[in-house]
Order: structure tokens, then C-alpha cells, then sequence
């Protein structure tokens, strides 16, 4: 299959260009390996080669000693890499770009790779985006929104059942040009293999408790459901699931970047309404959520109520794959009056713009109201103004408003 390209890609290359060496993480399958070896010169794969593993205790300079950059794929098969590449970058410093470390999961014991800071680089990839797969156009930039660029464009043409096959499929690039029925097995055989690495990593086995446990965080994405409900969903007619058991799973799928919680954003405010402080809760992908509940195209069309949130969770994944090159990071905003916004993506640069994400169009106007009330609420005069404001949808064309805001259809969407 040819190889598609990825946000990534620039970012990838920016910071090889500026560090010694750049960890590359994310979920199994997301595409980390593929987007690294175009640019490496020499690859090891520890997950599949037992004579690289080998190398690592006996000849670690043959490993080290190959052609730059090298990629070091699955790294944390063989944690000892770690710290022979942090020593190799000193050694060779100012030399950028030596080596490319790939890794699905986070090692046991975190504490040694604290010592690669200044030295290795870290970036996260994610599932693709619909930009990245070919279904949204990316005339509307999220980065020139930020610098008030917007020109209006017609609608991109993907209809609603067609965003319902893209919640359904999600953006593994196995699954590129795949049938609906091939990519429905597929994630119900990588649910599977989520369930192995949780119980491999976590030392309990209880695969159908796991397996409610993803089906309760299909149920909770785009909500601030607490760990208590899980834990007595997880649980059912035994009783709630305890609290270091339900930790000890979360915290397992944390390290297989399948969970990405949007944590709250806490501006300064005009308005003494106390702030709700919990956390958003998203998978990786909206896919994983959809595949765990065993729902298709038919049955999210037929429940467009609880499929908004999953709508919402690609919108999301989106927004993260576009802000990241920014230095983005994603919020949300919930007042104790149920007023609430669901992403504010801020820049390292302390520019902030909103969106609402609606999957209705008809929902627009109210969406564009409860935007304007929320920039009203905001302190301006201590973290500016919002560069813009925008309600993300399915099908409409892109436009402003005369009231300021931006209708952005999510297949008009890019970096």
C-alpha cells in the first residue's frame, strides 16, 4: 500500500533536525513505523528480532554504530535501550538526528527516561485524521485560523452516512481502502489484542471485565463520567469494581495511548460561576469506542443522539492531530450552570480559539449563542481574546457568520 502522508511527517523531521534523537509514541497500529522509516537509514525491530534484543546486552555498540538515523522500533521490548541511546546523543553531541525510537506502550518504571530530557525529543502520533486519509479537503487550516485567515468554501460533499463509516472504520492506516466488513473485524481482533497487552501489563486476568471496562468507556466518551460509575458498570450484578483494580486498568490503557482524556480549562473569568474541574474522557480513535459497544453505520444512525458524542470524538482526534504541530493543547470549558464548551484549543503562544461540535447543522445557531455568552464570560483583558470561534459540523458550507463565528463542516478541516 502506498505510504500516505502525515502530519507527522514535518514534525518528525523538525525535530531530528534539533535533537539527537526523537521518541515517536502512540497506540499500537497507528502508523509510528512507517512514518519513521522514511526517514531512517538503519531499522531494528525489537518486537519481531530476537538477535537485536540479543545485541542489547552483548554488542550494544553494533546496534549504535549503524547508519544514521537509526530506527529502533518497539524500543521498550528492550528497555535498556533507553539509556545507551541518552548516553550515545551525549556522546555525540552536537550531532542531531542520530536515532528514532518507536514505542506502543510505556515501560514499567518511568523514572529512568526522565534523564532523556534536553537530549530526546518526544512526539506523539495518533490515529489519521480525515485530512490524512483523503476524506476532508483541508481548505479551512486550523493554523491560519489562528492568524485570522479564514476564506469561506462550499460544502465538501461527505454526507452523514459517510462520516458514520469514518467513526466505524477510525483512521488505522491497516484499514485505508478496506471494506466495512474487514474493518469491523479488524477492531474487534485489535479489542482482542488491547484486552492481552492490559492483562500483560496489569499481571490480572479478568478478559471479560476488560472487555466491559471498553465497553464503558464507549459509553463515556465525550462525558465527564466519573471513575465510581465505571468502576460499578465495570462491575454490574458483583458490585462495583475496586478502586486500585479500576486505577490499575486505566492506567494501563494510559500506557497503550489508548485513553486521552481532555482535561478542563480554567481561564480567568468575569463570572464568579464556580468551574467544573473534571476531565473529558476520549479514546484514541472513535473507532475503539464504537468497535467496543458493537455498533455499525445502521445502529449510529439510528441513535444520532449518543452518536454526536462519538461524532464529537473524532472532531477531537482531529483537532489534536492539527494543533500539535502548533504546540496546541486541547480543553474544555463546563461552568457549574451547565454551560460548557467542548474544545478550546490554546497555543504555546497563549493564542486560544473555541469550537462547539455539533452534528446536527440545525444546531448551529443555538451552538453559536452559547459561544458568544462563553467569550463574554472570559477575562480578556488577562488571556486576550479568542482568535476565533467556530461550531464544527457535518454538512454545511464553511462561512462567518455575521455574528463572528465560523460554521467549519469537520471534512473542510486541515493542519
Amino acid at each position: 500500500m502506498p505510504y500516505r502522508k502525515r502530519v507527522a511527517d514535518a514534525e518528525l523531521a523538525r525535530r531530528l533536525s534539533s535533537s539527537g534523537a526523537v521518541l515517536v509514541e502512540g497506540p499500537k497500529a497507528c502508523g509510528k513505523t512507517a512514518t519513521a522509516e522514511r526517514l531512517a537509514a538503519s531499522t531494528y525491530r525489537f518486537d519481531v528480532d530476537d538477535g537485536a534484543r540479543a545485541l542489547v546486552a552483548s554488542a550494544p555498540e553494533v546496534l549504535l554504530d549503524a547508519e544514521t538515523p537509526i530506527l529502533l522500533d518497539e524500543w521498550q521490548t528492550a528497555p535498556r535501550l533507553w539509556n545507551l541511546v541518552r548516553r550515545a546523543v551525549d556522546d555525540r553531541t552536537p550531532q542531531r538526528g542520530q536515532f528514532i525510537l518507536t514505542g506502543s506502550a510505556t515501560p514499567d518504571d518511568d523514572i529512568a527516561r526522565h534523564s532523556g530530557a534536553g537530549r530526546i525529543a518526544t512526539l506523539r502520533m495518533r490515529p489519521m485524521s480525515l485530512f490524512e486519509t483523503g476524506h476532508s479537503t483541508g481548505q479551512v487550516s486550523v493554523a491560519t485560523l489562528f492568524d485570522g485567515d479564514f476564506r469561506a468554501t462550499r460544502d465538501p460533499g461527505l454526507t452523514v452516512p459517510d462520516l458514520m463509516e469514518r467513526l466505524v472504520v477510525g483512521g488505522w492506516p491497516a484499514l485505508l481502502d478496506t471494506d466495512l466488513g474487514t474493518a469491523r473485524q479488524w477492531l474487534r481482533d485489535y479489542l482482542t489484542t488491547v484486552v492481552a497487552d492490559v492483562q500483560q501489563l496489569d499481571g490480572r486476568r479478568a478478559p471479560e471485565r476488560l472487555r466491559r471496562l471498553l465497553t464503558s468507556l464507549g459509553r463515556a466518551v465525550g462525558t465527564d463520567t466519573s471513575i465510581k460509575a465505571i468502576a460499578a458498570d465495570v462491575g454490574g450484578a458483583d458490585g462495583p469494581v475496586d478502586r486500585d483494580t479500576m486505577s490499575g486498568y486505566l492506567a494501563s490503557l494510559r500506557r497503550l495511548m489508548l485513553i486521552e482524556d481532555v482535561p478542563a480549562w480554567a481561564p480567568h473569568m468575569r463570572s464568579t460561576t464556580p468551574l467544573r474541574r473534571s476531565a473529558t474522557r476520549y479514546l484514541a480513535d472513535p473507532s475503539v469506542g464504537v468497535a467496543a459497544l458493537g455498533a455499525g453505520p445502521e445502529q449510529l444512525i439510528r441513535d444520532l443522539r449518543v452518536t454526536g458524542f462519538h461524532f464529537e470524538a473524532l472532531v477531537v482526534r482531529d483537532l489534536r492531530v492539527y494543533g500539535q504541530p502548533l504546540g496546541g493543547q486541547l480543553a474544555h470549558w463546563r461552568d457549574n450552570n451547565g454551560h460548557e464548551v467542548d474544545v478550546v484549543l490554546t497555543l504555546d503562544d497563549g493564542r486560544w480559539g473555541a469550537f462547539e461540535v455539533k452534528l446536527n447543522p440545525d444546531d448551529v445557531e443555538p451552538a453559536a449563542d452559547s459561544l458568544l455568552r462563553f467569550a463574554q464570560k472570559v477575562d480578556t483583558s488577562v488571556i486576550g481574546p479568542p482568535s476565533f470561534l467556530a461550531v464544527v459540523t457535518t454538512r454545511a458550507a464553511a462561512v462567518r457568520r455575521p455574528d463572528g463565528v465560523l460554521v467549519l463542516p469537520v471534512a473542510t478541516l486541515g493542519p
